[in-house]
């Protein structure tokens, strides 16, 4: 049991490890980071509005903000602070929005934990039920003698 723990533990530190923050600071990478805010749903480097008012200018600043040598970070918490996480095109990996990221798995093997002690529950139930194959117990004579009674008023 201990060791299924450590490796559960394990696997939960080996891919919150992978997920850094960090990414390429090429102006793809960065518009890819940031929500279009036209009420598209795309990211400002998707966004397929030919005129759309927010993506065109985000792209030029990002262009112009990493030719001036700032960062792709820098440039997404400028975004970040003007207009809040909602800029995101994913949820970052600090507080409360580890439950976008964990809740789904979390969920998924409590639920299938549950499914697997609702079957053993089932199985251990029907096992404990006797057969129709079995042979009937004998009856006593006097259960016969009823039997017959019973069956001899139904055919009246």
């Amino acid at each position: 049991m201990r060791s299924r723990i450590a490796a559960a533990l394990l696997a939960l530190s080996i891919i919150s490890g992978c997920s850094s923050d960090t990414t390429p600071s090429t102006q793809a990478a960065v518009e890819e980071r940031l929500t279009c805010q036209c009420g598209c749903g795309l990211t400002v480097h998707t966004c397929n509005h030919l005129q759309c008012g927010f993506a065109i200018p985000v792209r030029k600043d990002i262009a112009d903000s990493l030719a001036k040598g700032q960062t792709g970070d820098e440039i997404v918490h400028r975004y970040i602070a003007e207009y809040g996480e909602k800029i995101l095109s994913s949820p970052t990996w600090t507080g409360f929005n580890l439950l976008a990221w964990y809740g789904p798995y979390v969920a998924i093997f409590v639920s299938g934990v549950i499914i697997i002690f609702v079957m053993l529950r089932w199985r251990r139930t029907t096992d404990a039920e006797p057969s129709l194959d079995a042979p009937p117990t004998p009856m006593s004579e006097e259960q016969r003698r009823r039997l017959d009674r019973e069956l001899e008023r139904l055919d009246e």
